[in-house]
């Protein structure tokens, strides 16, 4: 075999010298910031409600059941008969501008956006949606096509769970496999303990009390999780309870009131307890005149702080005997923590000048 020794069949080299610079090493442009909340309905309607529940209960982090069964439980059972149930309640909570999750979430958006021009930092931010519109496909679409070589996620949970953080961090990386040139990428994970979200908390039960005073209990109400899965190394539950100890620490002789309980149960296995709705129906037996009832694990107000608690838990305490129930809104558009916010996500952006 006759080995070649020319070059002539190699393809010409470029002169680096002539290159342009900007070709070689381009200006990584404006931090791209990817807001990510659970996802809602595009309307209060059986057909929307159904589209949406057919992608969010799809999700294998959400259900842990082998597919091929849940598929048929879900296609034959739960979207035949869930989503005329639900449409109405979303009809209950519904804004003129929309979905409350969906304003609000645009809402702490746009101040943390507000924040960094303030400041005058290079930083674009986009909300999506982990399931709904809009996309984290078209978010990401969106920063990329102002330049944004640097894309920070930050999942709206202040607590991690693998059902709502690591799959909001799994979307985003799937897109990410399909692009040829993908952008650098950092995810936060939680922020249950940082001193600012405890202080917005601390601040938005405090404005409560000075108008209204304090009542007999507090209660922290979070999203609850099958038992199994905290079992299995989740650790939503100590997540959890690092923000009720702090909280309660900020509150200081007041933190004696609070207590926790773990809402939104689905399904027949044993989630996280104690449950809210039975502890209410049980407060209000027991002669409690008022609970006030505040949800830290939903940065925005949706149907799960609207709907099952505002409305739900509340005819249950007072129809048990209960004398007044008071929900203190989630942080929503509150301009604390729409500082507070900024001031988080610009700290995960250190380095990235």
């Amino acid at each position: 075999m006759t080995i070649l020794q020319s070059n002539r069949y190699l393809p010409e080299q470029p002169d680096p010298q002539a290159l342009d610079p900007q070709a070689i090493a381009p200006e990584p442009g404006p931090i791209g910031v990817l807001m990510v909340n659970l996802g809602t309905p595009e309307a209060p309607t059986p057909r929307a409600v159904r589209r949406y529940l057919a992608e969010f209960l799809s999700d294998t982090r959400v259900v842990e059941l082998p597919s091929w069964l849940w598929q048929i439980i879900l296609r034959g059972v739960i979207l035949t008969r869930r989503p005329s149930a639900i449409a109405p309640k979303y009809r209950d909570i519904w804004l003129p501008q929309g979905s409350p999750l969906l304003v609000w979430s645009q809402a702490q958006a746009d101040a943390v956006a507000r924040e960094f021009t303030a400041s005058g930092k290079a930083v674009r931010v986009r909300l999506a949606m982990r399931y709904g519109a809009p996309s984290i496909a078209d978010g990401l679409a969106a920063l990329r096509s102002e330049g944004c070589e640097r894309i920070l996620t930050v999942p709206m949970y202040p607590q991690y769970a693998a059902s709502t953080t690591a799959t909001a961090v799994d979307a985003v990386c799937r897109v990410a496999a399909r692009l040829r040139n993908q952008p650098e990428l950092r995810f936060i994970k939680r922020f249950s303990s940082d001193p600012a979200y405890i202080e917005a908390l601390y601040a938005s039960v405090q404005a409560h009390w000075a108008q209204e005073g304090e009542p007999d209990r507090l209660l922290l109400s979070f999203h609850g999780l099958p038992q199994r899965v905290v079992r299995q190394g989740d650790p939503y539950f100590r997540d959890c309870m690092q923000t009720v100890r702090l909280l309660r620490e900020r509150l200081g002789q007041s933190g004696a009131r609070l207590y926790v309980t773990f809402q939104s149960r689905f399904g027949t296995e044993p989630w996280l307890q104690p449950y809210t709705l039975p502890t209410l129906t049980q407060w209000g037996e027991q002669g409690v005149g008022r609970v006030d009832v505040l949800c830290p694990g939903f940065l925005a107000d949706c149907l799960e702080t609207l709907e099952e608690i505002n409305i739900e838990c509340r005819e249950a305490f007072l129809h048990a005997g209960g004398r007044a129930f008071h929900y203190i809104p989630c942080l929503n558009d509150d301009p604390v923590w729409g500082r507070a916010f900024a001031g988080i996500i610009e700290r995960q952006l250190l380095g990235w000048d």
